[in-house]
Order: C-alpha cells, then structure tokens, then sequence
C-alpha cells in the first residue's frame, strides 16, 4: 500500500455531531423550539437536497436557499421571498456549525498512523473545497492531508469512478496500491473497488474505529 484515501464529513470529521448542536442552538433564534424530530428532518431535507447540487441542478448557495424553503415550515417560520434573505437566514446556521466543527478522537491518530507507514494521505468528499479545507484546518488535520479533492475540485463527485481515479493520480498512486476508508459503504467501498482500490467500511455505530482499519 502507497496511499490510503479518507473520506471526511462522518469519517474525520463529525458533521452530525456539528450539524445537530448547530440546529439545535440556531432555532431557538428563529421562535422554534428544538426537537428530535427537527434535527432528524433536517438531516432528511440535506439528504434529499444535497445530491441535487451534486448533480448540478443546483448551485451550493441554491441547495441551502432549498433546504431553508423545506425546513422553515417545520417550524411555521416564514420564508424569505428573495434569495439575499434566504442566504442572510442560512448564515445563522452556519455560525453555530462552524462553531461546532469537530474531528473525532481517532481521526488525527489515524492519520499518524497512516504517515509512520511512509503512505501518502488524501481526502475524498463530496462537499465544496472552500468548506471541506477550512473544516481540516479549523479540526487541526490539514497538515497532515497530501491532497484534498471535492467534488466542485473534481468535476465529478462519489460514485463516479474518476473521482477515485483522479484522486489516485493527484497522489501519485495506482488504484491498485491505495486504500479508500469512509462511512458511507456505497459510496466509499463499493464505488471504490469497483475501480480497483482496496475499500474498508468505517462503521462507528457498530463500533469500528479508523485505527481498525489500517
């Protein structure tokens, strides 16, 4: 092995955990009262949304304006009829989420991990590169991460196989030679082999840690 990949949000960093202090803190501005069931929603709406930005059919600002116009009626907040509020609106959102950022325990010791073994380190996400760098920076990763490659970087995004490839040839490594981890079993281990990488699936509810898997 040469190089190992990692996958960021919910691998290295926990987005959830972010994101969930984030709602919780940030609709008590907005009149809400917070709930289980709004934080799970919210979830829902990035989970429908967020692939639509991916695919291009949105811009990034255009799939928050869209999460805001499904989610502010959960709480019978009105929504801003032009997109300046609606980007003003999201900004709250996104002070307590970046407050928030986080990188889970094991995520810098695997890193180590993965340097003392002379192995080139990248990041794989389908995120924007503005965001996802200032997430690995503010956590206290990036200095240890070769390569970063998003899907905005890319032109192509998980599951599409010059994602994985791209991503290999920007560490000067062959598929066959690399190591993908991450959360998500399709989109960092089945999409992965399938291209010729090895691909481990980092399953934290069932307790696997990163360090398991190198």
């Amino acid at each position: 092995m040469k190089a190992v990949i990692f996958d960021l949000d919910n691998t290295l960093f926990d987005h959830t955990a972010s994101a969930t202090y984030a709602i919780r803190t940030w609709i008590p501005e907005l009149g809400g009262t917070p709930s289980d069931e709004l934080v799970a929603q919210w979830f829902v709406i990035e989970d429908r949304v967020y692939p639509q930005w991916l695919a291009g059919a949105l811009t990034h600002q255009g799939q928050r304006r869209a999460r805001l116009r499904d989610f502010l009626p959960l709480l019978g907040h009105p929504v801003p009829p032009t997109d300046a509020e609606l980007d003003q609106l999201f900004t709250g959102y996104l002070r307590h989420y970046r407050g928030s950022w986080t990188a889970f325990p094991d995520a810098r010791p695997a890193l180590e991990v993965a340097r003392s073994n002379g192995w080139r380190i990248g990041v794989l996400t389908n995120r924007s590169t503005t965001q996802q760098n200032a997430k690995l920076a503010a956590i206290g990763l990036a200095e240890l991460v070769d390569v970063v490659c998003t899907s905005e970087s890319l032109g192509a995004g998980k599951p599409a196989p010059e994602a994985y490839l791209k991503t290999c040839e920007a560490l000067g490594a062959e598929p066959a030679d690399t190591l993908m981890i991450g959360d998500n079993l399709e989109l960092d281990v089945v999409a992965a082999r399938a291209v010729g990488l090895a691909a481990r699936h980092l399953d934290r509810p069932a307790g696997i840690t990163l360090l398991q898997l190198l």
